[in-house]
């Protein structure tokens, strides 16, 4: 189970990691506001924190956890390419119809952490059942 453990967090790290380098291009179009490119920072810094959580625990919460943590932000990335969302309070419009390099690798690697996260919880749980 430890390379299940490795292989999510590392998903999780190469996602903030894209995040914190792209970061300061989304802050550009909204310099007083949140931006887009602080919501990177946050992003990166929860994925950042979900990493550690899975490698230090890899326990069902942290399995869970990273799930939420990597599918909500493929979710994101998917929804901000394909709907032009408006503005929401603070939130910027983050609208960006197009796929580039970085854009797809972070999508890629939130998509495989969250599908490695929800194997590793549910292997837990069936474990946990045949104990």
């Amino acid at each position: 189970m430890i390379a299940l453990r490795v292989l999510t967090a590392a998903g999780l790290i190469l996602s903030a990691v894209i995040h914190f380098q792209l970061a300061p291009g989304f802050q550009q179009a909204y310099p007083g506001g949140i931006g887009g490119g602080n919501l990177f920072r946050i992003q990166a810094v929860i994925a950042v924190l979900a990493a550690l959580y899975v490698l230090i625990r890899g326990d069902r919460p942290s399995y869970a956890v990273a799930a939420a943590v990597a599918l909500s932000a493929l979710a994101a990335v998917v929804l901000y390419r394909y709907v032009q969302v408006p503005a929401i309070g603070p939130i910027p419009s983050m609208y960006e119809p197009v796929w580039y390099a970085k854009k797809t690798l972070t999508a890629m690697a939130e998509a495989v952490a969250g599908f490695l996260a929800i194997i590793g919880y549910a292997l837990l749980r069936r474990n946990r059942h045949h104990e």
